[in-house]
């Protein structure tokens, strides 16, 4: 363990890295509570307890190898689709139907395991679209159908397919010959995705809260300003160009696009998500993860970006 601190492994060195950030960030949260002992932080000191949870399980998972990290990726998937079935509207009939939905993790995960890229990027935008309405058929129930068949799906597709894809980048290197590849780009592609994501979120709102005018959907969320879009894809951008030769195999100007489809991505992804739960008049998807609401409002950026970089990367670089 003590080695990890003085490897030459791009990924342990991020990792310490963002351990020290987190270290910095426990002080100055102590800090203030004890000088501003009238003021309530205890939202703050939750989502920074939270983030070394989360920090300290994504490591492990990482750096434990493709097995733990493929094991890692479908446990969350099976949070994210079971908080999701907890906030949509479902008949009692359709209860014998997410059995099969909750199936076609394991399924989704085994393909990526194994590097089965055809049945993997078919199972469930195919084969699961197919069954699903062909099961709720059987169920000889056909008032509220369509939404049943839509909604299933669709959380099938967000909180595993494109979950998924983060598992598939682990084996990349193992199926895929390419003469830029070192042995840590499975866990340095999925880290440079996640870390991107994280930072082009923290970007937008940054530059929406000094910038920001211009609502995009005030409707849907009406901090999301133009200037903060833009200045956190620009920003985004230039973090890909300066991290992507260090963590993938990517050069800087193929890392700059990265950044920009993550940037973008992470922006649709939130909103989308926003606008699910200003349907069902909520604010966040559960209280799983203290200061921070559900997986599925972590997640959200992440659902859209995972998939486009995968192929992203999975076209210019393997």
């Amino acid at each position: 363990m003590f080695n990890l601190f003085f490897s030459d492994n791009p990924v342990v060195i991020v990792f310490v890295v963002i351990l020290g950030l987190l270290i910095v960030a426990t002080i100055i949260s102590y800090i203030l509570r004890k000088k501003n002992s009238e003021h309530d932080y205890t939202e703050l000191k939750q989502r920074i307890n939270s983030w070394w949870v989360m920090v300290a399980m994504f490591a492990f998972a990482l750096l434990s190898g493709v097995t733990a990290s493929i094991i890692f990726f479908g446990f969350i998937s099976f949070l994210a689709l079971k908080e999701y079935f907890s906030i949509i509207p479902t008949r009692k009939v359709d209860r014998r139907v997410l059995f099969w939905a909750y199936l076609s993790i394991p399924l989704q995960f085994y393909w990526a395991s194994i590097g089965w890229y055809g049945m993997f990027i078919i199972f469930i935008p195919v084969y699961m679209l197919l069954f699903i309405p062909f099961r709720l058929v059987l169920l000889g129930e056909t008032k509220h159908f369509l939404r049943a068949a839509g909604s299933i799906h669709w959380g099938l597709m967000i909180t595993v397919f494109s979950i998924s894809h983060l598992a598939f980048l682990t084996i990349l290197p193992a199926t895929e010959a390419n003469a830029n590849t070192t042995s840590f780009s499975g866990p340095g592609l999925i880290l440079f995705t996640v870390l991107l994501t994280q930072l082009n979120d923290v970007a937008q709102y940054l530059w929406g809260k000094s910038l920001g005018k211009r609502a995009i959907v005030p409707h849907i969320s009406p901090n999301k300003t133009w200037e903060g879009f833009l200045g956190g894809v620009f920003t985004t951008a230039l973090l890909g160009t300066l991290v992507a030769p260090f963590l993938t195999p990517l050069e800087a100007w193929y890392g700059f696009l990265a950044g920009a489809i993550i940037g973008i991505a992470g922006f649709i992804g939130d909103i989308t998500v926003s606008a699910l739960k200003r349907e069902l008049d909520i604010k966040d998807t559960s209280a799983m993860i203290p200061g921070h609401g559900g997986i599925l409002d972590r997640l959200d950026s992440l659902t859209f970006t995972a998939p486009l970089f995968f192929h992203f990367v999975r076209y210019t670089a393997f």
